[in-house]
């Protein structure tokens, strides 16, 4: 559990990704229907621009995010608008509104999809809403607009970009097989992601178990002649791809308490994410598909698939040759921070990287849940810094000053304490639901000063019409009874 390295703690764990990487990156077909969640996974709920019926080309938008801070959302396919409904989805509520479209399978580009080879040729700010309008969103998992970060960037002026090619999850290896496959997309997109925010340089950072992609990558780099850019090697340490650990690792610089990368002069995004934005000057194409590692015991071949946003996770299954054994579990992301599916046939979104069918062989054995006994291993796995067995027994006694005072709001939910823990303590869940909370009364309270504000407003508005009414009947009355108002 020590750090190494610049890693103030972590766990070193068993890898489980050498079944997937026997294979190239397939390419799965596209599906008869593709159903597009309008939650892409970062939370924000685009608003629909097309409705049923309308026909739609490939990457064509079909919704947008009001607040200009989301992504816009495209077609996949090309088809018929079938329905805008309320559709089974991943998301916690088990529903969410989706486009559905029926393949027609003419795969027709929309007119909008025009590639900007000279992307050196447009303003940052140009090049910025380009790819906001392209979708284009963080694919290491928490699928955050990525034109929101980099125009955070470029207003703080930040000096050194940061790839996360990290990739420390167990099962987790989409990464590693676009890093070995497509390293100049990931080093022109770096390039596009430099030019935009104004950085002077660039590492891309990859642990030290993946030497065919570290190989790849330097090849990409000498390919491009770019000295801004280079490679930064790290142990293989769960974990090292959570954005701040693996800044201070690569840079030596701690992003502040409730601050932002940019505010110490630093920007991070996933490898994937460059790769999206290099297809996106070549040919125009919008975010419509990503690499998703499929494994588990439970598939006959693990392998990384390229596959359309809106795909039924059961096709992703049978690109991994169908189920095989006895699948106890299904779930999209990590063993450490992913999340359960209901069933296959849910839409694959921006934020899903990995599906993992895992059978008993896959699962560690879930004790029963005993008292804490104060043996300190989870403090020590935390690479936060925090002390979760402090905070557990603040979210039990629902003290909310104590949540504050131990750094709740810096739990990267990463699952080291729950991994470590004697006890079978579903630490990292209580956490979860509880920084919802904070985040729900932090929300409320903001909604409630803002209510209040346009009270007063309007209190304050509606008392000078009440005045200025008020002196216009007291004039009003004077002139009907043939006075005029005093110092006339």
């Amino acid at each position: 559990m020590a750090g190494t390295d610049g890693f103030a703690a972590g766990l070193s764990l068993a890898s489980h990704k050498r079944q997937a990487m026997r294979r190239p990156i397939a390419a799965a077909a596209a599906p008869p229907l593709a159903v597009v969640a309008l939650d892409q996974g970062d939370g924000r709920i685009a608003t629909p621009c097309i409705r049923a019926g309308d026909r739609v080309r490939v990457g064509r938008v079909l919704a947008r995010t009001g607040d200009g801070g989301g992504a816009d959302i495209h077609a996949p396919v090309a088809g018929q608008v079938r329905e805008i409904a309320m559709l089974p989805t991943a998301a916690r509520s088990g529903l969410g509104l989706c486009v559905a479209i029926d393949n027609d399978g003419s795969d027709v580009p929309d007119a909008t999809n025009e590639p900007c080879p000279d992307y050196v040729g447009l303003p940052p700010d140009a090049l910025i809403e380009r790819i906001r309008r392209a979708g284009i969103v963080g694919l290491g998992g928490a699928a955050f607009p990525t034109a929101a970060k980099l125009d955070h960037g470029r207003e703080r002026g930040i000096g050194h970009l940061v790839l996360n090619g990290a990739e420390c999850e167990p099962w987790i290896c989409c990464d590693d097989a676009l890093m070995r496959e497509r390293a100049p997309d990931i080093v022109l997109g770096a390039q596009v992601m430099m030019h935009a925010t104004g950085a002077g340089r660039c590492t891309i950072a990859i642990e030290d178990d993946k030497p065919e992609a570290e190989a790849a990558l330097r090849a990409g780099l000498v390919l491009a002649g770019d000295a801004r850019l280079a490679v930064a090697v790290l142990p293989a340490l769960y974990p090292a791809g959570a954005e701040r650990q693996l800044l201070t690792a690569v840079t030596g610089l701690e992003v502040p308490q409730r601050g932002w990368p940019p505010d110490v002069g630093l920007l991070c995004q996933n490898v994937g994410t460059a790769a999206a934005i290099a297809q996106l000057v070549r040919t125009g194409e919008p975010l419509i598909r990503r690499i998703v590692t499929v494994t588990g015991s439970g598939v006959a071949n693990p392998c990384n698939v390229e596959v359309r946003i809106g795909t039924p996770l059961a096709a992703l299954i049978e690109a991994g040759g169908g189920y095989v054994g006895e699948p106890q579990r299904l779930w999209y992301g990590g063993s450490m921070t992913g999340r359960a599916l209901a069933d296959d046939g849910l839409p694959l979104t921006k934020s899903m990287n990995c599906i993992v069918a895992a059978t008993g062989a896959d699962l560690r054995a879930a004790g029963p849940e005993l008292p804490c006994i104060r043996c300190g291993d989870c403090a020590r796995a935390c690479p936060a810094g925090l002390l979760p067995q402090q905070l557990h027994r603040a979210v039990r006694s629902a003290d909310e000053a104590s949540l504050a005072r131990f750094g709740l709001a810096d739990c990267i939910e990463c699952g080291c304490c729950d991994y470590v823990c004697p006890s079978a303590i579903p630490l990292t869940e209580r956490f979860r639901v509880a920084r919802l909370a904070m985040r729900e009364r932090e929300s409320s309270a903001e909604r409630a000063a803002q209510a209040r504000l346009h009270f007063e407003h309007r209190e304050r508005r509606l008392a000078a019409l009440e005045d200025a009414r008020h002196g216009e009947f007291e004039e009003a009355r004077r002139r009907a009874r043939g006075q005029t108002p005093s110092g006339d």
